[in-house]
């Protein structure tokens, strides 16, 4: 089992920064891959940036040059820089794990941008 908590969500005006947290802790060595996620009410779930242990990042064409997804060394903690923010930014922000028999969800947390 692993336990996923977000963290660094808030409010801010178009153009600055945020930076976003996912603290996992439990069977940590399981995973494969972490998430982060956005979901807005009524909308699908939409993938806006992945790090793979194998150190490959994946980016949405939406978040791509803006947002850098990272990990500390101790491989127990991820992170969105999230800048040059806009307000379609605005969105709960979800972190997930991925691996074996591994599929945890964070509670989400969340980022408003203003114009």
């Amino acid at each position: 089992q692993v336990r996923l908590v977000e963290s660094g969500g808030g409010s801010v005006q178009a153009g600055e920064s945020l930076r976003l947290s996912c603290a996992a802790s439990g069977s940590t060595a399981n995973i494969w891959a972490m998430d982060w996620y956005r979901q807005d009410p009524g909308k699908q779930r939409e993938l806006v940036a992945r790090f793979r242990i194998d150190g490959h990042k994946e980016y949405s064409d939406a978040v791509r040059g803006r947002f850098t997804i990272s990990r500390n060394n101790a491989r127990n903690q991820w992170y969105l820089q999230m800048n040059s923010l806009k307000p379609e930014d605005t969105s709960v922000y979800v972190c997930h794990a991925a691996g074996r028999s591994l599929d945890t969800w964070g509670q989400g947390t969340q980022v408003t941008v203003s114009a």
